[in-house]
């Protein structure tokens, strides 16, 4: 199953007992799932579900909430698709809106939630996030793309879904995506925050261990990154320096002091050791300040040498492509 399967199957057993928060959740999945519909000349209430058990469910609530039984029908669906189940209330389907608060007193359709709905207490909040990502929630895995997010069927449903979600402490935005509004949580630990505010706690406390584990993981994916730049840049130092003292050599050849060549003949029988172990190779030990000093010296001098001879210099040995 996807994540956002996992959630609502999980969300899909929650059983507020708080007749406020029963028909927030109800209303808010009926608005995010289809909504009103005009059939011969009647007003009708659909709702298009994912899954046959949260159909089920709704019908129950309607008939317990309503005292009207709906129509359930599966959709087929095309293209390998498994197809959706919708809820109908044709008979009746005026006075359920009414009484939701999908249709007002003059007979016009709710374009958001009614405000009864979104002033209500924390759990009515709540309920009708629940019902709203049942019918049109999505939920992506963490990383850098990770969102919580719920289609809406108008602007208006977008704003109203944000207010709650502002009301409850969750940074959600409402935006539009192909001219399409969206209700989006970016954050990952809003994210953990909302699945459990709805009901989700299983799933959140499973979403918030895979962050988790992301995290870790790219955490050491850097450092492994961090540490082969600088073996690299460490190889790339070790070639040049070595080329840059083999050439000093051969530039000054007897004229270099006795100090200076010692200390190039450690670099060159040493090439990959640090300044600090190469003082160690050497008889008397130096400190590493000592050794990079007379190589210095060294370096310079033949540089000099080279320029007043019209010789290539030190710098002249390094291969294409290493960086000094």
């Amino acid at each position: 199953m996807s994540l956002t399967a996992d959630v609502k199957a999980e969300l899909t057993a929650v059983r507020d007992p708080r007749p406020t928060a029963r028909v927030a959740e109800l209303t808010s999945l009926l608005r995010f799932s289809g909504g009103l519909h005009s059939i011969a000349n009647r007003v009708a209430v659909e709702a298009e579900l994912d899954t046959d058990q949260l159909a089920r469910r709704v019908a129950r609530d309607l008939m317990e909430l309503y005292g009207v039984r709906p129509e359930l029908v599966h959709v087929q669906g095309s293209g390998g698709r498994s197809g959706s189940y919708a809820v109908r209330v044709i008979d009746g389907g005026e006075t359920l809106a009414r009484q939701t608060g999908l249709l007002d007193q003059r007979r016009r359709p709710v374009r958001g939630l009614p405000n009864k709905l979104t002033t209500g207490s924390r759990e009515d909040l709540a309920a009708i996030w629940r019902g709203a990502f049942l019918a049109a929630g999505s939920l992506s895995e963490p990383g850098r793309s990770a969102a919580l997010e719920i289609t809406c069927p108008a602007p208006e449903a977008a704003m109203a879904l944000e207010g709650a979600a502002r009301r409850l402490g969750i940074p959600a935005k409402a935006r539009e995506v192909r001219g399409i509004p969206r209700v989006v949580v970016r954050e990952g630990e809003a994210i953990r925050v909302a699945l459990a505010m709805m009901g989700a706690k299983n799933a959140a406390a499973d979403w918030d261990q895979m962050r988790q584990r992301r995290e870790v993981r790219a955490g050491v994916n850097r450092l492994v990154n961090f540490d082969d730049a600088n073996l690299r840049r460490s190889a790339q130092a070790a070639v040049a320096a070595c080329a840059r003292v083999e050439r000093a050599l051969e530039i000054l050849g007897d004229e270099v002091p006795e100090h200076l060549r010692e200390a190039g003949e450690l670099r060159l029988a040493h090439r990959d050791a640090s300044l600090d172990e190469l003082g160690h190779h050497a008889d008397p030990p130096l400190t590493k300040d000592a050794v990079a000093g007379r190589i210095r010296r060294l370096l310079a001098m033949a540089d000099k040498k080279a320029e007043v001879e019209g010789l290539p210099d030190t710098e002249s040995a390094v291969p294409a492509g290493v960086e000094d």
